[in-house]
Protein backbone atom coordinates (compact mmCIF):
# COMPACT_ATOMS: atom_id res chain seq x y z
CA UNK A 1 0.00 0.00 0.00
CA UNK A 2 1.62 3.39 -0.75
CA UNK A 3 1.86 6.06 1.48
CA UNK A 4 -0.78 9.53 1.14
CA UNK A 5 1.20 12.56 1.80
CA UNK A 6 0.20 14.26 4.19
CA UNK A 7 -0.78 17.66 2.11
CA UNK A 8 -3.17 15.29 0.63
CA UNK A 9 -4.86 14.11 4.25
CA UNK A 10 -4.78 17.50 5.27
CA UNK A 11 -6.72 18.61 1.98
CA UNK A 12 -9.02 15.76 2.08
CA UNK A 13 -9.66 16.38 5.84
CA UNK A 14 -10.62 20.03 5.23
CA UNK A 15 -13.14 19.15 2.77
CA UNK A 16 -14.94 16.83 5.11
CA UNK A 17 -15.32 19.05 7.35
CA UNK A 18 -16.67 21.92 4.89
CA UNK A 19 -19.88 22.32 5.86
CA UNK A 20 -20.50 25.48 2.75
CA UNK A 21 -23.77 24.40 0.99
CA UNK A 22 -23.61 24.12 -2.60
CA UNK A 23 -25.71 25.61 -5.22
CA UNK A 24 -26.81 21.95 -6.84
CA UNK A 25 -27.19 20.19 -3.37
CA UNK A 26 -31.30 19.19 -2.77
CA UNK A 27 -32.93 21.57 -0.04
CA UNK A 28 -35.77 23.39 0.32
CA UNK A 29 -33.95 26.61 -1.63
CA UNK A 30 -33.35 23.89 -4.86
CA UNK A 31 -37.04 22.75 -4.56
CA UNK A 32 -38.25 26.28 -4.50
CA UNK A 33 -36.29 27.58 -7.04
CA UNK A 34 -37.75 24.46 -9.24
CA UNK A 35 -40.83 25.26 -8.43
CA UNK A 36 -40.40 29.12 -9.92
CA UNK A 37 -38.98 27.64 -13.12
CA UNK A 38 -42.00 25.43 -13.09
CA UNK A 39 -44.51 28.40 -13.07
CA UNK A 40 -42.78 30.25 -15.60
CA UNK A 41 -43.08 27.98 -18.11
CA UNK A 42 -46.44 27.07 -17.07
CA UNK A 43 -47.80 30.41 -17.62
CA UNK A 44 -45.58 30.08 -20.90
CA UNK A 45 -47.80 27.95 -22.57
CA UNK A 46 -50.92 29.46 -21.56
CA UNK A 47 -52.56 31.10 -24.26
CA UNK A 48 -53.42 33.62 -22.15
CA UNK A 49 -50.81 36.06 -20.82
CA UNK A 50 -52.39 36.50 -17.51
CA UNK A 51 -53.59 33.17 -15.31
CA UNK A 52 -57.23 35.05 -15.13
CA UNK A 53 -59.52 36.44 -17.20
CA UNK A 54 -59.45 40.27 -17.19
CA UNK A 55 -63.12 41.23 -15.67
Amino acid sequence: MTKTPRWLQSTIAEAKSCNTKMPWERGLRREAFMASRRAVAALAEMDMRTARPAA
